[in-house]
């Protein structure tokens, strides 16, 4: 029960951060909900046709389109009212990666798979959500963004996850640990800039003047 409240917590976060990133888009409101929809929904979605699950979890379960419809409705008068700083979008796009990828990685081991099928689940539920919103809200996706500890944030943490499991921990401490570990590089990340090195191959040298 506590598992299933905290996947509808990571829907409605996702779901915000679809709402904000609209709004900077100066969307209307119908844009506001398809973006909160596709935000929250679209990793879950390619999760569950790759795993050839029946039905879609939304789709299974209509209450998740329930909480992304209301927590992106709300989410516009709050940000009327006040303006929320700027790294609101990372903070609640943070929360919703720590929760939907650990969600995903168990829903792969529930399905018999391995760890690393898990692992690999867990960063398509995080991720490419937010993937298709940046994508459609004309951003360069913050999982491709030079440096951000996106993708590898969630890898870690479904990691721990795993390995977790592989040693003894019970499902619902293997998933807190988890989940901190997602949300904590991910805030490390956004606090005190972790990052990848960056791989770029230096300019072709000049000839035209040989």
């Amino acid at each position: 029960m506590i598992l299933h409240l905290l996947d509808y917590a990571g829907a409605a976060v996702f779901a915000i951060s679809g709402a904000l990133a609209a709004g900077r888009k100066s969307l209307d409101m119908l844009g506001v909900v398809v973006i909160a929809m596709v935000t929250a929904t679209g990793g879950g979605t390619i999760r569950d046709l790759l795993l050839d699950r029946n039905p879609v979890f939304w789709i299974g379960d209509p209450l998740y389109v329930v909480v992304i419809i209301v927590a992106a409705l709300a989410t516009i008068p709050y940000t009327r009212w006040m303006r929320p700083p700027l790294q609101i979008l990372q903070i609640a796009d943070a929360l919703g990666l720590a929760f939907f990828s650990i969600a995903g990685a168990q829903v792969a081991i529930s399905a018999g798979h391995s760890g690393l099928i898990a692992v690999i689940m867990a960063t398509i539920t995080g991720a490419f959500g937010g993937l298709i919103r940046d994508v459609l809200c004309n951003e360069i996706p913050m999982i491709l963004r030079k440096g951000q500890l996106y993708a590898v944030a969630v890898i870690v943490g479904a990691s721990v996850y795993v390995v977790a499991l592989e040693i003894g921990l019970s499902r619902w401490p293997a998933t807190i640990v988890g989940m901190l570990t997602v949300a904590g590089f991910r805030f490390g990340a956004i606090v005190w800039n972790w990052s990848l090195p960056v791989y770029s191959l230096p300019d072709a040298p000049d000839r035209s003047q040989d």
